[in-house]
């Protein structure tokens, strides 16, 4: 989307853009570090920016940065230190141990050997990191997402990638039409078992239990959502899930004029998944792009943004759904709103 906007709940209930900074801008992605109390954007062609309140103003932290069109950031901490991770297009892997005031590109992960064939549909067709993610009891355990690229992991905090394969086997029923084996969008792990995976992509939702050595379609062409992104699960209840997305991929919406997408959620770890209604419009032009989990007392809320510029809220886990903002800008991955013009 063009800028970062501020939506606060009014002591009625309503909520409204309470501010918006670093217009101009269109950002793939936020993070905030609890310690220090930074919140960094990283923009579309448009480089890394940090803010220490709450993005009511913000500052530039790209020194080192020689890819400056950021799709993904994620923060951990690895022996008492704070690190920061960018991904970009074309697909590199920036690491920061001082909060951004420098990065230095991890050129390892062009080590494995389907480097060479990555690539992205649309024009330019490269690659980009999508998704970053750490095992959640060992921070030297990373995870990127490469769009178009596959499943990589490092067991030596970025030093050396190995990539995960098999998504796509033992399928016994027709793929969506367009499906690429290593298109990944998104990976979730159990905080409980690590060893528990799920990735959302162009070929649904994919399960392991074994660390990525096997894995299990729990989608099929019966499932609304053939082209699930936004993903994820209640960190308490690991069998709580969610996803979101278009019926099909983005190839077609400039024909259909519509994304048509849905919210789903699963109650048994993704086996099952039931289309949440209630509230949403009954058809959903835009795609949903973002989604966020917020965990409380045992329950939770979700926020889910779409192209259009539409936020919709529930704080049913889903039950209920209410748009809560609306005519803010796209919030989308790149280029994708584009597309249903």
């Amino acid at each position: 989307m063009s800028g970062v906007y501020t939506v606060q709940r009014e002591s009625t209930k309503k909520w409204k853009v309470s501010g918006k900074a670093l217009e101009g801008l269109h950002i793939h992605a936020l993070v905030s570090d609890p310690l220090s109390g930074l919140t960094f954007a990283g923009a579309h062609n448009g480089s890394i920016y940090a803010s220490k309140d709450f993005g009511a103003t913000w500052s530039l932290r790209e020194n080192g940065l020689t890819e400056k069109n950021i799709y993904s950031l994620n923060v951990t901490r690895r022996g008492g230190r704070v690190k920061l991770y960018a991904g970009t297009e074309p697909a590199h892997l920036f690491e920061s141990d001082d909060l951004g005031e420098s990065w230095y590109d991890l050129r390892s992960l062009h080590s494995v050997p389907s480097f060479p064939r990555w690539t992205f549909p649309a024009p330019p067709h490269k690659a980009h990191v999508k998704y970053i993610e750490f095992d959640p009891q060992d921070s030297n355990t990373i995870y990127v997402c490469v769009e178009v690229g596959g499943l990589l992991r490092s067991r030596d905090g970025g030093q050396s990638w190995e990539e995960l394969h098999g998504f796509m086997e033992n399928v016994d029923f027709p793929l969506p039409a367009g499906a690429v084996p290593d298109d990944v969008h998104r990976l979730l792990i159990r905080p409980s078992d690590p060893k528990y995976l799920y990735i959302s992509g162009g070929m649904g939702i994919c399960h392991s239990r074994d660390g990525g050595k096997s894995w299990e379609h729990l989608t099929t062409p019966q499932t609304r959502i053939g082209y699930p992104d936004p993903f994820v699960l209640h960190p308490g209840r690991e069998e709580l899930m969610f996803m979101a997305g278009a019926i099909v991929n983005p190839r077609t919406w400039g024909q259909t004029r519509t994304a048509d997408s849905r919210i789903a959620r699963s109650r048994d770890g993704g086996r099952n998944w039931e289309m949440l209604n209630e509230g949403l419009p009954e058809k959903i032009r835009g795609n949903f792009e973002a989604m966020a989990i917020e965990v409380w007392n045992g329950s939770c809320s979700l926020f889910a943004g779409t192209t259009d510029g539409e936020i919709f809220y529930s704080e049913d886990e889903g039950d209920q759904w209410t748009k809560i903002v609306e005519g803010i800008p796209p919030i989308s991955k790149g280029e994708h709103y584009t597309r249903l013009r």
